[in-house]
């Protein structure tokens, strides 16, 4: 099991004056850190992987699709290729930046709806291209770590039942899932059965709190979730999510608008107190 932090609480590009955070979060215990992918390209990302090395973080990343004209569920073919060409580029990214798992709703574009719940042809399109990504992340050392999210932001994968039959439909040792305690907060009746549904299938377990700020200030029944991913013999990445207000991009896609903590070093250090008191209380 490692510990991890989702960078997108600081920016979604790094750059130098994001240094001091990255020593502190070092500082704090972290194993790692969550790389937002979202824009730039690999050489980039591979002089990131330099100066992480050099501090000694490991990484995982997430990523999206940015938008409908790119999305690989699509029926049009045209569409559905542009959407396979987004998805190699992040791998590419993914690759440059030595991440052990790409992680995110990188499966439809957020906030684009049809009026149902996902399709069988989305669902056939889907399985087909996160096949053939997670063959590519296998011959990498990577894992892929696909995020199930809420009803309000996608109609295509909302609940533990649908990720667990879509895992078996793509059928690869390299794909699994981001389980997410905010999306399943709003569409799991049970949290800890969803987790044991789920079971090995969880590669990446993003604790984020019912309103976004830091795990433990709210709701969630966190050391309930972790006596759970604990009993399925999980060993993958523990990662805090949380947002701020201070990224425009960032906040309006998450629709946070007000401070969810009192600064970074305070989400840092409280965040992962909390996580390994939770998960050593669960042994």
């Amino acid at each position: 099991m490692q510990f991890g932090i989702n960078l997108l609480c600081l920016t979604d590009v790094l750059s130098d004056e994001h240094d001091a955070a990255l020593e502190t979060i070092i500082g704090l215990g972290y194993d790692g850190v969550e790389v937002p992918v979202l824009s730039g390209d690999p050489e980039g990302y591979a002089r990131l992987a330099k100066k992480l090395d050099g501090i000694g973080l490991r990484r995982c990343c997430t990523a999206i699709i940015p938008d409908a004209d790119a999305n690989p569920l699509s029926a049009d073919p045209a569409v559905r290729k542009r959407g396979l060409a987004h998805l190699d580029w992040i791998s590419d990214c993914a690759e440059a930046l030595g991440a052990e798992s790409i992680g995110g709703p990188f499966h439809a574009p957020l906030g684009v709806f049809t009026g149902q719940g996902p399709s069988e042809s989305e669902i056939a399109h889907g399985a087909e291209a996160h096949h053939a990504m997670a063959e590519r992340a296998a011959r990498n050392g990577m894992v892929l770590s696909l995020e199930v999210l809420n009803r309000f932001e996608t109609h295509f994968l909302n609940t533990a039942q649908q990720a667990k039959a879509y895992v078996a439909r793509v059928d690869h040792p390299a794909f699994g899932i981001m389980y997410d305690s905010f999306h399943a907060n709003i569409e799991e009746r049970d949290q800890v059965a969803a987790i044991t549904e789920l079971g090995r299938a969880i590669n990446v377990f993003h604790v984020s709190e019912n309103d976004r700020g830091i795990p433990g200030r709210g709701q969630i029944d966190f050391p309930a979730l972790f006596r759970a991913i604990r009993a399925t013999g999980f060993d993958g990445w523990v990662t805090v999510e949380a947002f701020s207000a201070g990224l425009p991009g960032i906040a309006a896609a998450t629709r946070v608008w007000r401070p969810l903590f009192p600064d970074h070093e305070t989400l840092f250090s409280e965040a992962i107190a909390n996580m390994r008191r939770w998960w050593d209380e669960a042994a």
